[in-house]
């Protein structure tokens, strides 16, 4: 066995171990052991091609990165990208909110003003 071929193994078997079995492609973590135990050079090539996780998925659990949406971890998705349309959609919100409080209250009005109708379910 070259030395080539001996890191590629130990390298190859380091990562096996280290990778969770979720994230592991292709062949259950006890398979991609065995082949690259017997076929050293070609079971290491293997794993490295079709076996590992594909290099974004290394580079977020290396960071960290718990959350299984990536738009949330996002650098400033929470700021706001046209600050004009923020204040004029805020403003909306609050008008078309108070508009349903207005309803809603001279709803209520009416309902203690007139008598329940005869048969009808009392009002909740």
């Amino acid at each position: 066995m070259s030395v080539v071929s001996l890191v590629l193994t130990v390298v190859a078997m380091v990562q096996i171990l280290s990778t969770e079995e979720k994230h592991i492609r292709n062949l259950p973590r006890i398979a991609w052991l065995l082949l690259v135990l017997f076929v050293p050079l070609a079971g290491s090539l293997a794993w490295f091609f079709a076996g590992r996780p594909p290099a974004a998925g290394r580079v977020a659990r290396s960071q960290g990165a718990g959350s299984q949406f990536p738009e949330y971890d996002r650098p400033g998705r929470a700021a706001a990208a046209n600050p004009e349309k923020d204040a004029e959609f805020l403003r909306r919100v609050r008008a078309r909110a108070e508009e349903q409080r207005r309803r809603y209250e001279e709803q209520k009005r009416r309902e203690q003003q007139e008598p329940p109708e005869p048969g009808s379910p009392p009002a909740v």
